[in-house]
């Protein structure tokens, strides 16, 4: 088996993105979603690096009990060469079905973080989110970006990012939604991803200004973003949320989300 090492432009995005929708779907363990990549013939495995030392990768469903795709991304994340992840420490999400985690076992490669995915089935209406929503458009972005930087660490995310966001090809199958409270007050924002009708929908991000948790908005926002994958056609609403973020993990929870089993990052060392 021969792969070809590439840095997509936006075309190449394009054709990522529809091969991650096409993949999406109930009962199959979802690692990467085309939301995942909205900040080349078949293809069988797309990465997205998340920073310079964690690569987040998933392939298609029928290939990941393939011996020989295994070896082949093995070798690739292995080697500094390939120009994947450099040398020294580095990472990787594996999909939790995938041969690949065996074959890196077998390379030395250990464990690291632990996530928690969770799932709602939008099969049913989502109730009232019981707080006010609106969906963002280019009047919010100041808005918007304001509370993503009130809500994660070190976060330097701005009204320029947010534009360039909706710009690019993939926000076309996406929504963000800020939440308000009773003072009109901006408390909480999310963005959904869609990947399609009949498939999975992602929440990335989701995040609460410091200075306003601890009064349901978490859940709130997270009960509309639910309402909005379902009217845009999603069976499902999918989040992953580290483990050690107990309080993230009850406010899905909260939510109407079922946690799945947990997942682990794979780890090199030097």
């Amino acid at each position: 088996m021969r792969t070809t090492l590439s840095r997509p432009g936006v075309d190449g995005l394009d054709a990522a993105a529809g091969a991650l929708r096409a993949w999406q779907d109930e009962g199959v363990p979802w690692q990467l979603h085309p939301g995942d990549i909205g900040w080349v013939p078949r293809i069988l495995a797309v990465g997205l690096l998340d920073g310079p030392r964690l690569l987040r990768l998933t392939t298609a469903p029928d290939a990941r009990r393939d011996e020989e795709l295994a070896r082949v991304l093995a070798e690739d994340l292995g080697d500094p060469g390939r120009g994947v992840l450099p040398e020294g420490t580095a990472y990787a999400e594996v999909p939790a079905d995938a041969l690949l985690h065996d074959t890196l076992t077998g390379n030395g490669w250990g464990t690291d973080e632990s996530w928690t995915p969770l799932r709602r089935d939008l099969a049913e209406p989502v109730g009232d989110p019981g707080v006010r929503v609106e969906v963002a458009g280019p009047e919010h972005a100041e808005a918007r970006a304001a509370v993503q930087r009130a809500a994660f660490d070190n976060s330097s995310f701005t009204p320029d990012r947010w534009h360039a966001m909706a710009a690019g090809p993939l926000y076309t199958d996406a929504r963000c939604l800020v939440a308000r409270d009773a003072r009109g007050e901006a408390v909480a924002v999310v963005t959904v991803w869609s990947a399609g009708p009949g498939r999975p929908g992602l929440l990335e991000p989701m995040g609460v200004a410091r200075e306003h948790r601890g009064h349901g908005y978490g859940r709130a926002i997270t009960v509309a973003a639910a309402g909005a994958l379902r009217r845009m056609g999603a069976s499902s609403a999918v989040v992953s949320t580290p483990s050690s973020n107990t309080a993230a993990v009850a406010t899905y929870r909260s939510a109407g989300f079922e946690q799945q089993p947990e997942t682990r990052d794979r780890r090199r060392d030097p």
